[in-house]
């Protein structure tokens, strides 16, 4: 079996032309030469107006067909472009995975009076006013697409919290007073009570949501064929819905689906905690690995990369994980911003991508560079070699040499299903330096070469296929045969 790899594509500045799926259509065969097996769309659904990124969602039901909220298409295009695109996709043989925003709706059609308290936003347990009314921004009825798809009409008892008050223009976390109206108890602590985030925020135990939420999820399913979903901000949702919605959408579906959740938290106890809540009907990003590579690269010799896998959930979950090094929330001027320095980039990569455990993600910003204010180039040159040796070269049994406080590394042994395969890694944050690994004596006297090119010498492995890898100050070098390296770089076609 192939290695697989996710690929984020989208970052927070794309440009607001309505041609992102097109773009993606005409990149489709491309990102399966590369090694790419799934895609982690942006959300498709129609939001606030057509520039934004899409998680201010609006209309769940709208994938760019209804004139609402500013036209037709989202930031990304229409529907007919989005259909389009994932055809091209499946067609070359990638999994289509769509980012789904849940916890709240916004840019809501009516106003209404409604009775609320407001809370500590430090401690959302704590009230802070006795009841009172404001008009919030909570009916939502969908003028532009009318009863096409569903008839559901949104009002304020399916919401537990706002955070607008239309009558005084106070921004405040509004905390909604009816029958059974209450935070979820499962949801993440920190402030207290972590259900509510942003605009309208939706009730999880209200049975006809529960329905109208797990209707639409089968809906879009089958609309757009799609192969899985990223629940964005799970930590904020009943996580006995998450648990109900996942399991739901999977009944009765002719194909695998996948799903991984964000659960932004450095915490991987409280990760683990979570998987075991949901019963392990999903994934999870690796968040805590995020910040050590983060820190690692903040710290730079300072840093013991014996510990970089310290507390990771890949480390604990290897199945039940994506591994990431940076996405559009960490990306500079983001609420999450926690950006790798570029220095560190190809290493951090390599440690995601040619490990056994995890599914790694590969983020559009760090392949084709980030626009905006605070542009990035392109890494697309240094990362396509890690990306080829995880497609041809990362297989076989790993052996870890993390005994060296400023030069870690490990070996694939390759296997008999990938000729030529496997490879030495060996990555330094300080000084030039070397690891010595043996490959066994059936490759005795074989060329070896590194594929990322830092270094150019050329290694041949002794009697035993032993050999003392270099790798270049601050910097990762990733070893394997000549000429299945020579391959692997070809890309497909080759030899």
């Amino acid at each position: 079996m192939d290695n697989y790899i996710m690929m984020q594509y989208f970052e927070w500045d794309l440009p607001a032309d309505h041609r992102h799926w097109e773009r993606l259509a005409a990149d489709a065969e491309h990102l399966s030469a590369i090694g790419v097996s799934g895609v982690w769309i942006p959300p498709c659904c129609k939001s606030t107006s057509p520039w934004d990124v899409g998680y201010g969602v609006y209309d769940l039901f709208d994938l760019g067909e209804f004139d609402q909220k500013g036209g037709v298409p989202t930031k990304y295009g229409d529907k007919r472009s989005l259909l389009f695109a994932i055809e091209k996709l499946h067609a070359a043989g990638l999994k289509v995975y769509a980012d789904v925003v849940l916890n709240h709706k916004a840019a809501a059609d009516g106003t209404q009076e409604v009775w609320v308290v407001k809370v500590d936003p430090m401690d959302r347990r704590t009230v802070v006013s006795e009841p009172f009314t404001i008009e919030a921004w909570t009916r939502f009825y969908f003028p532009g697409r009318g009863d096409t798809y569903s008839g559901f009409k949104w009002n304020w008892e399916h919401f537990t919290a706002t955070d607008f008050d239309q009558r005084t223009g106070e921004t405040a976390i509004y905390k909604i007073v009816g029958e059974k109206k209450d935070f979820s108890d499962g949801v993440d602590e920190e402030f207290g009570n972590y259900d509510f985030l942003m605009y309208a925020n939706i009730d999880y135990r209200h049975p006809d949501v529960i329905d109208e939420t797990i209707r639409w999820g089968k809906w879009i399913t089958e609309e757009l064929r799609l192969d899985g979903m990223r629940l964005d901000a799970v930590k904020h949702i009943d996580d006995n819905f998450i648990e109900r919605f996942v399991k739901t959408i999977r009944e009765g579906l002719d194909r695998s689906f996948f799903v991984v959740g964000e659960y932004w938290r450095g915490d991987p106890e409280r990760l683990r905690e979570y998987l075991s809540d949901v019963n392990y009907h999903l994934t999870l990003f690796d968040v805590p690995l995020h910040f050590n590579l983060f820190d690692a690269s903040r710290a730079g010799s300072s840093y013991d990369l014996r510990t970089i896998f310290a507390d990771a959930l890949v480390s604990h979950n290897p199945m039940n994980v994506v591994t990431f090094v940076d996405n559009h929330d960490s990306q500079h001027r983001q609420s999450l911003e926690s950006f790798i320095e570029e220095w560190f980039k190809q290493i951090a990569y390599a440690l995601i991508l040619l490990r056994k455990d995890g599914y790694p993600c590969l983020f559009y910003g760090d392949y084709y560079g980030i626009g905006g204010e605070a542009p990035k180039a392109p890494l697309k040159e240094r990362l396509d070699p890690l990306l080829l040796a995880r497609k041809y070269l990362a297989y076989g049994e790993q052996e870890d040499l993390f005994e060296q406080e400023n030069c870690i590394g490990w070996k694939r042994c390759g296997d008999g299903e990938h000729p030529g395969s496997g490879l030495a890694v060996v990555i330094s944050n300080e000084c030039e330096n070397a690891l010595r690994f043996s490959f066994g004596a059936q490759r005795a006297g074989s060329i070896w070469v590194d594929v990322t090119r830092n270094r150019g010498e050329e290694i041949v492995l002794d009697e035993s296929g032993s050999a003392d890898f270099p790798v270049a100050a601050g910097s990762v070098s990733v070893w394997a045969d000549k000429q299945a390296a020579e391959a692997a770089l070809r890309g497909p076609g080759r030899v």
